[in-house]
């Protein structure tokens, strides 16, 4: 009997396990949730890790080639505060005795070829007598600027020494908003250092920082010091030069601003070849067309700048624009932007000939205007 009972069993048992199989592998014929979502779900998990883990590969790409910056210049001071006393001077007059002494600052520095050419901001070396420049290889050598440009606040170095590391170019134009970008520079002095952050934005511009602007930001910490460094990809590659931070303490608050190194070389090549920046220049001041100009015009809707100023005997006087004409397009560009528009303007060609629409007493008239070389900036004074 108990034999007929345990051999009836085991087609209960099977069938109990074939049940469990097929429960398991296919849940929705019982009324159960299918696996398959979690399932598919598994490679986008996986493809959204496929980052490194470490970027210590694209720092010993990049550092070697990043450098640090000591300038001295020798300023002048009044011997004792006594004669800083406005009473004292207005008995004695401004013949108190000075006396020399040397001031120090700190910056950073990109090698971009193995010539010895270095990259760095214009107010790291603005005013410099001696440029000092140290390698991370432990080699210090003097350098002389070739070149600069306050208008991007970028200036050119050169140095003599043999097997000069140099970094590898990246391309500007195709970084997006959340890739990696790592600051390497030299803050506050205490050495080679390396941060890590993201791409936060591209082309800012209208900071007030400089005449032309077209920032990448980054929240990579940079900090004073590594004004002129390097902001690489997560593969070495130089994406910009480090310039100025948004802060109010005067550390990093993960907002700093970074040359697109497209501009930057186009900056540089043209200081080594000319010994300055070449720009197109029309000799005009613009300014925004506000909406109740845009009415006061009938030019509801549509994009302009408005002619503020005109420079005597400049391009745009000889081509005949007035004071307030409104720019509708500069060779054929919509010209809703001014700061955009001088920009393409900067980027033409001295002598090549541009068409320029404009409005004026409500009729459309067309010009053409000879680009003429945009002159130097005046230098800023410094005070004794």
């Amino acid at each position: 009997m108990l034999k007929a009972l345990r051999f009836s069993g085991w087609p209960l048992l099977a069938g109990v396990l074939i049940a469990l199989l097929i429960i398991q592998r296919y849940p929705q014929w019982v009324g159960l949730p299918s696996l398959d979502v979690n399932l598919q779900q598994a490679p986008q998990t996986t493809s959204v890790q496929q980052g490194p883990v470490s970027y210590a590969d694209a720092v010993v790409i990049a550092a070697p080639a990043v450098v640090n910056l000591y300038t001295t210049k020798v300023i002048n001071k009044t011997s004792h505060p006594l004669f800083e006393d406005p009473q004292f001077r207005r008995f004695f007059g401004d013949n108190s005795p000075k006396q020399k002494r040397m001031e120090s600052s700190l910056g950073s520095g990109v090698i971009m070829s193995p010539e010895g050419y270095i990259l760095t901001n214009n107010h790291v070396t603005t005013g410099a007598d001696q440029i000092v420049v140290a390698l991370k290889d432990g080699r210090e050598t003097l350098a002389r600027v070739i070149g600069s440009d306050p208008e991007t606040d970028l200036a050119v170095l050169k140095i003599d020494l043999k097997n000069l590391p140099s970094i590898t170019i990246g391309r500007s134009d195709n970084i997006r908003i959340g890739d990696v970008a790592l600051a390497i520079g030299n803050p506050f002095g205490v050495g080679q250092t390396v941060t890590m952050g993201i791409i936060s934005a591209t082309g800012r511009n209208q900071l007030g920082l400089n005449n032309y602007e077209d920032f990448i930001q980054t929240d990579a910490a940079i900090n004073p010091g590594n004004s002129g460094g390097a902001l690489v990809d997560a593969n070495g590659n130089l994406t910009g030069i480090n310039t100025a931070i948004f802060s109010k303490s005067g550390g990093s608050q993960g907002i700093g601003f970074a040359i697109p190194i497209k501009l930057a070389t186009e900056v540089m090549k043209s200081i080594i070849e000319h010994g300055q920046v070449i720009r197109g220049w029309l000799g005009i001041e613009v300014q925004p067309l506000t909406q109740e100009l845009a009415e006061s015009f009938g030019l509801s809707g549509r994009p302009g700048i408005v002619v503020a100023g005109i420079f005597r005997d400049g391009p745009a006087q000889k081509a005949g624009l007035q004071l307030g004409d409104v720019i509708l397009s500069i060779d054929g560009e919509p010209a809703g932007d001014g700061r955009r528009s001088m920009n393409q303007v900067a980027r033409i060609k001295p002598t090549d000939k541009v068409a320029i629409q404009v409005m004026r007493n409500g009729k459309e008239i067309k010009l053409t205007a000879e680009v003429g070389l945009r002159p130097p900036p005046a230098p800023v004074k410094e005070e004794e």
